[in-house]
């Protein structure tokens, strides 16, 4: 357990998700979108309804709607809503969490969570999401994460202090409402420029919640290991390695 029990815990995902209340125009430009195979390998057969919490912007909702799912997006931001309106117009866009949705009883076939799982009270979460789910409905985890399997992009996540890399035995934590817990891995590449991976570091929570002096250390750190140590030019297209581990449990 971390030190200063759960209560801290709790308290901390509060206060680092709060800085994902605003830019949401930003995030939405800077931050990728999910490979087609997670959303594929997480729709069960026959689903019609989904719920997405902790939408954000629409990049997960978007591959639901994409496959014909009737799709509610959750999320506490009303700035990340707006752009998701804004690209996903006929989606259900509805401010709220992952804890409490305010969504009807046994309404969807699945509930996903992309990139957000690890801002919630993962028991909280998973009362509510069974709650909003049919008998043997799936709850879906997402996260995109840098591949630091490769040596240049471990160090470049070490700069841009990518807090959401996980360890090799992650397991994402669930309450006992969920069984049958599967997991599912895309290795794939976003191509970039230099001067993108600026802005995505200008995304982490990290970066937003520091001051102008750590702002200003972080950038200056990545500008020189991707022009002066890597060499690479602001014109330069780079292909950054991702991977986007998915899971999905069955509703007990």
């Amino acid at each position: 357990m971390a030190r200063g029990g759960p209560k801290l815990q709790h308290h901390r995902r509060q206060e680092l998700g709060q800085s994902f209340q605003d830019g949401g125009e930003h995030y939405d430009r800077v931050r990728p979108g999910y490979p087609a195979d997670s959303a594929d390998w997480l729709i069960p057969a026959g689903a019609r309804d989904a719920a997405d919490l902790g939408a954000g912007t629409g990049k997960f909702t978007a591959l639901l709607v994409e496959r014909g799912l009737q799709t509610v997006a959750v999320d506490p931001s009303p700035d990340m809503l707006e752009q998701l309106r804004r690209a996903l117009p006929d989606v259900t866009a509805v401010e709220g969490a992952a804890e409490h949705t305010s969504l009807a009883p046994e309404a969807f076939d699945l509930v996903t969570v992309a990139q957000a799982w690890h801002w919630c009270d993962p028991l909280l979460a998973s009362t509510e999401a069974a709650r909003i789910l049919r008998p043997h409905g799936v709850l879906g985890l997402i996260w995109n994460q840098l591949d630091t399997s490769v040596p240049w992009v471990h160090r470049l996540s070490r700069i841009m202090h990518a807090g959401d890399v996980h360890k090799p035995d992650f397991t994402p934590p669930l309450g006992p409402e969920f069984t049958g817990l599967e997991s599912h891995l895309t290795r794939w590449e976003d191509p970039v420029g230099t001067q993108d991976i600026m802005e995505l570091a200008k995304s982490r929570s990290y970066y937003l919640r520091a001051g102008g002096a750590t702002r200003a250390k972080v950038l200056g750190n990545l500008d020189w290991y991707l022009h002066e140590h890597l060499g690479h030019t602001d014109g330069e297209v780079l292909r950054l390695p991702y991977l986007t581990q998915s899971w999905r449990a069955t509703k007990a």
